[in-house]
């Protein structure tokens, strides 16, 4: 299952911090042959060049991604869409995406998810997702939260999302950020049913 290359999943990067959690997470679904349905938002882009460089813009990320995380990266594919583009496939319940991760998700995505405001493609993707009772995962980066905030994510919990702030763990005595973002990107993959050993399993 965790290596047909039919299996579509989108994922959605906003402008909260934590490139590195999508990054990875993009990386470890193509090296599973997936096909990544791709968007990111203005605040995305920026995202990107601010914390991984000026030379990693959205329009190379396939180069980036096979650089950092090698070659196994090509053999899943992906389609970026604009965030503004509300006639994308992945706006429709019709389309065969699975599942869909929002990471990092900002508070104002968030907000737009918990109360179905569809504004753009990131949330329209979303409320999709929750209307047809598949997959999604959001993750929020973002601290402290105000009361606003957490009484969004129980309302996207309370509509069939599964909160996943970027809380790595530490049991597995990560050594780098790259260690860090494995631990996400894994726990993302899990609750996707695929299996993977992005980290070590608790063990006493």
């Amino acid at each position: 299952m965790s290596t047909d290359p039919r299996r579509s999943i989108a994922v959605a990067v906003t402008g909260a911090s934590g490139a590195i959690y999508a990054t990875r997470t993009v990386a470890a679904l193509l090296e599973r042959r997936c096909h990544v349905e791709l968007i990111v938002s203005e605040y995305g882009r920026r995202l990107l060049r601010d914390e991984l460089g000026e030379g990693v813009t959205i329009e190379k990320l396939g180069d980036y991604l096979a650089a950092k995380y090698g070659s196994d990266v090509r053999a899943g594919s992906y389609t970026l869409y604009s965030n503004r583009d509300l006639g994308a496939k992945i706006a429709s319940g019709s389309q065969d995406c699975e599942g869909m991760v929002v990471v990092p998700c900002s508070m104002k995505t968030l907000a737009g998810i918990a109360h179905g405001l569809s504004r753009s493609l990131v949330e329209r993707a979303a409320d999709v997702m929750l209307k047809e009772r598949r997959t999604l995962i959001i993750v929020p980066r973002e601290t402290p939260m105000s009361l606003p905030q957490l009484r969004n994510m129980v309302a996207c919990a309370e509509a069939g999302a599964m909160m996943m702030p970027a809380m790595p763990a530490f049991y597995q005595l990560p050594q780098t950020l790259d260690d860090l973002a494995d631990f996400m990107a894994g726990k993302i993959l899990s609750a996707l049913g695929f299996s993977h050993e992005l980290y070590p399993r608790w063990g006493s």
